[in-house]
């Protein structure tokens, strides 16, 4: 390995002791690929194993807690006992090789698709009509009920017995990209007069201890728990880096492992606000000030870019998405000496149509995600 590259591959230890490998994060990437009941495919064990085998942390794609938070095609389920064969499956294949294996926990909210829900029923903090997944036309979500926001918390804790059950080492808590937990912390998604929409952190508060007393019931002081979550939505009015200020404060509170926020770009910079302009990443790291991992994500292609993420000090591991998903040896090839053979683009042509499962590979080939192609270089 080139010595310049040696900070990357320094273990982690994170609050509860539990100890990472080197610093790369298998990020929860939609793989649209378990079997159409959410149970766990071989297309889906193959590709996880493969991804998970040089990271020091693997996060599992979505998982929803409920039937009525689907918000995929061939998304993983975690709501049902007779998810649990599969999910011992997956749990081993991640953990094989010697990353710490995490099923993020989730619910779609407004953003659960009807062909895939009870019913076609989909409910949101507030009555909302919007696209999602692949959509072209809009679907309506109707106000979600009092005892439903019970219901689904107690879901999560579910999710989590059953994410223990299964061997897993931890969950992380889907609270970005406008689903669920997401939702009732935006003002543009939850309008509620009650007392889940005079304070937009009580929902989020309450999965957060939900998880963290299954985690007391049902695993041990090394189970992970983090949470995910997005710093600023174009919306308005929206999610600010102001709420999320008030949201990483709260959470930092509480007894977590890491926090993981979603970016496209990891030096992306605040739209508006007292904030406006600066890079969002320093800022969240200062709030969390050193009580936990702060994981960063966005427009990672190369091994200077990891490298760069983590020597500016704003965060303490990097989640490789799309580029993991273009080449399944990146972290691989940066330990071996390899980094100029890492492939940072999507080729359409490649006979291994870059070892990504069928369905995702073909969502890359049409152009769903959008990232380097070597037909448009």
């Amino acid at each position: 390995m080139n010595e310049r590259f040696t900070p990357l591959f320094e273990s982690v230890t994170l609050p509860n002791k539990a100890v990472l490998k080197n610093k790369f994060v298998l990020a929860p990437l939609t793989h649209v690929s378990s079997n159409d009941d959410g149970t766990a495919s071989e297309d889906e064990i193959n590709y996880m194993e493969q991804r998970s085998q040089d990271v020091g942390l693997a996060i599992s794609a979505a998982s929803n807690v409920t039937d009525l938070g689907k918000a995929f095609p061939g998304q993983p389920s975690v709501a049902h006992d007779t998810d649990l064969e599969g999910l011992k499956k997956l749990a081993h294949v991640m953990k094989k090789n010697g990353a710490k294996a995490v099923v993020q926990i989730h619910h779609g909210g407004a953003q659960a698709l009807p062909n895939l829900t009870p019913g076609g029923d989909v409910a949101a903090p507030t009555p909302i009509s919007l696209k999602s997944f692949g959509q072209q036309e809009e679907h309506d979500a109707r106000e979600i009920t009092e005892d439903e926001i019970q219901e689904t918390i107690k879901a999560f804790g579910e999710a989590t017995r059953r994410v223990a059950e299964a061997g897993f080492d931890g969950v992380e808590i889907h609270g970005a990209n406008h689903y669920l937990i997401h939702q009732f912390v935006s003002p543009y998604y939850n309008r509620r007069t009650d007392e889940w929409g005079t304070d937009r952190l009580k929902f989020p508060t309450a999965v957060v201890d939900e998880v963290l007393k299954a985690k007391e019931q049902y695993a041990d002081e090394s189970f992970i728990v983090g949470y995910r979550f997005s710093p600023e939505e174009a919306e308005s009015p929206g999610i600010s880096m102001e709420i999320t200020e008030s949201l990483v404060k709260t959470l930092i509170e509480k007894p977590l492992d890491y926090l993981h926020v979603s970016l496209m770009d990891v030096h992306s910079k605040t739209r508006e606000g007292k904030y406006a302009g600066e890079e969002r990443i320093k800022l969240l790291h200062q709030w969390i000030d050193g009580r936990m991992p702060l994981i960063g994500i966005g427009s990672i292609f190369t091994a200077e870019q990891a490298l760069e993420a983590i020597q500016s000090g704003n965060v303490d591991l990097i989640a490789l998405g799309r580029e993991i998903l273009l080449d399944y040896q990146f972290v691989g090839k940066i330990e071996n000496g390899k980094e100029d053979e890492i492939v940072s683009y999507f080729d359409p042509e490649r006979t291994d149509k870059h070892e990504l499962p069928p369905k995702l590979w073909e969502q890359f080939n049409i152009g769903f995600y959008p990232l380097p192609r070597k037909d448009e270089q």
